[in-house]
């Protein structure tokens, strides 16, 4: 007890200190929002040179009984999670117990023949290219509050006799290969991996406060409950019953994550070498360095080196930001859907880290950021830009247009970003988190766009003219589709002189034409349809996110 009282004495002196500065305020000001009692909000934790700074909560952790968040609110941190999946294996390849370049057959036999080229490295840098489970979930028609478990899931993937890429090809974010990592554990050490991570990581570390949560029933003390906003403005709650761990299922605090980032500098516990196979980058076939290692980003802000990584599912969002150089780390846990933690850990960096920017000019993450660097255009110089854009390696389109004297870039009807001009045809677009440039340029008869992610390969696009469709020529597209990998019948029908889409006879959205054979779909992706030796429609090819290349067949 006297240890907690003189924690407590220590924290209210940190935070007394930090408040008596601009920072403080400047910090509590980019939270204002969630300070109310009738919404919920979130934990913030600063770290600095192994001291928790700046420990505070934000709104409610439950509306019901008008609890407050604290520093010591209980959050789930979806996909924050992977790291510790990840110190698992590590653990596991430290002890000997496996080599990070064993391949998943190996493991789990049933799987097809590609799966003696995906190795446990592929899983951990996202370069497997294994199907996303959670896209394949929505495509058969599953929703959040749909229950399925470890066993269902397994017979998912076995059964996907395809990959989205070769292994080790590219770089694709898949939940379903540190599911399979979680698997993997147990499977080497004979225990549940949340058992293992308890023995391994959590108990050692005194974070008496995380565990794997792989029992939805569980009773989690000082847990804060997850919210999402409903269509009439009021939160309504966001949780799930699913037992996944491996993704995600990671639930913590900020106090206790300040344990996990003393490891970090602290290599008492997890040595040296524990936290150099954490670090070390991923490797495509080409020898192209990506930017992921084992469940961690290393990138870059301002300047600055930065380990890092978010999470969002159901009502949680989560962002643990760490610059190593200058010992700070930004801890976000929110249990609310309706925001962007990474955003707001830019925001807090921008306040405490700003006269350790070394390059401030290159990146623009949030509009009270906007610098000289932009010019002004018209309207007029605007419109030129205006198009339809196809970019073939990741088969989507995407429109730009003019909105209030705005360069537009539209995803979908629910994600649209602002492009700023720094030059007569380059722009940058704000709100998104990371250094992200466009440039158009005039090639023969179509217009490209090319886009450039903090100083990574350019993607192309091509400027394209949307096909026309009549009625009549629709006819021809409906029927019955089915998928044998997915166990799942996509219909379509004529409606209202658009093709409607049905799964497993539940009604979806229309489809936009693109090209020939080829629609978009702003919640299931991209349909193209294939033809036979006679010219008759055969079936599809879907293209939906993190899953690619599923073949659907007309019955």
């Amino acid at each position: 007890m006297k240890g907690v009282f003189l924690l407590f004495i220590l924290f209210s002196y940190a935070n007394s200190f930090f408040g008596q500065s601009g920072e403080f305020q400047s910090v509590d000001d980019i939270f204002s929002e969630w300070n109310h009692k009738n919404v919920p909000g979130g934990s913030i934790g600063i770290i600095k040179d192994g001291e928790l700074i700046y420990a505070k909560g934000y709104g409610m952790a439950n509306l019901e009984y008008d609890i407050p968040n604290s520093a010591s609110s209980v959050f789930r941190i979806a996909s924050t999670s992977k790291q510790f999946t990840a110190a698992c294996i590590v653990l596991l390849a430290e002890k000997g117990k496996l080599s990070l370049d064993d391949n998943l057959k190996s493991i789990f036999p049933d799987f097809p023949a590609y799966a003696n080229e995906i190795t446990i490295r592929n899983m951990l840098n996202h370069t497997s290219g294994i199907r996303d489970y959670l896209q394949l979930a929505y495509l058969k028609g599953l929703r959040d509050d749909d229950h399925y478990v470890d066993e269902d899931l397994m017979g998912w993937l076995i059964n996907q006799t395809d990959l989205n890429f070769p292994p080790g090809e590219e770089y694709l974010y898949s939940n379903s290969g540190y599911w399979l990592l979680g698997q993997i554990v147990e499977k080497i050490s004979g225990v549940n991996m949340a058992a293992f991570a308890r023995k391994e990581i959590f108990e050692p570390l005194g974070m008496m406060q995380t565990h794997f949560h792989n029992d939805h029933t569980q009773i989690v003390k000082e847990r804060a409950s997850g919210y999402v906003p409903g269509n009439d403005g009021e939160y309504k709650i966001s949780m799930t019953t699913l037992n996944m761990i491996g993704d995600g299922g990671i639930f913590t605090s900020v106090n206790d994550i300040k344990k996990w980032d003393d490891a970090f500098y602290d290599r008492s516990v997890l040595s040296d070498e524990f936290w150099e196979m954490m670090t070390t980058q991923g490797v495509l076939n080409d020898g192209e360095i990506i930017g992921y290692a084992s469940g961690l980003d290393i990138g870059e802000y301002n300047g600055l080196k930065t380990i890092s990584h978010g999470g969002a599912f159901v009502g949680y969002r989560a962002e643990f930001m760490r610059f190593p150089e200058q010992k700070v780390s930004i801890a976000i846990f929110a249990n609310r859907g309706d925001v962007n933690p990474t955003n707001l850990a830019y925001q807090v960096a921008d306040v405490i880290l700003k006269n350790d920017f070394i390059e401030t000019e290159n990146v623009i993450v949030n509009e009270e950021s906007v610098s000289q660097e932009f010019i002004q255009l018209n309207a007029n110089e605007l419109k030129k830009f205006e198009g339809d854009y196809w970019n073939d390696a990741g088969s989507y389109s995407r429109k730009i247009y003019v909105k209030n004297d705005t360069l537009r870039y539209y995803r979908s009807e629910y994600s649209e970003s602002d492009l700023l001009p720094i030059s007569k045809n380059e722009f940058k677009m704000i709100n998104v988190g990371a250094d992200l440039s466009i440039k158009f340029t005039d090639e023969q008869m179509h217009k490209l766009m090319t886009v450039v992610i903090d100083d990574g390969n350019p993607i192309i696009s091509k400027s394209y003219t949307p096909k026309n469709y009549t009625p009549a020529e629709l006819v021809a597209y409906q029927g019955n589709y089915y998928s044998e990998e997915l166990d799942a019948t996509y219909s379509f029908k004529l409606e209202n002189d658009s093709l409607r889409l049905f799964i497993n006879d539940k009604p979806a959205s229309p489809l936009r034409p693109i090209m020939t054979n080829r629609f978009s779909n702003d919640d299931y992706g991209v349909f193209e349809f294939m033809q036979d030796e006679n010219e008759k429609l055969s079936g599809f090819r879907l293209a939906s996110g993190r899953v690619k290349n599923l073949v659907f067949v007309k019955l």
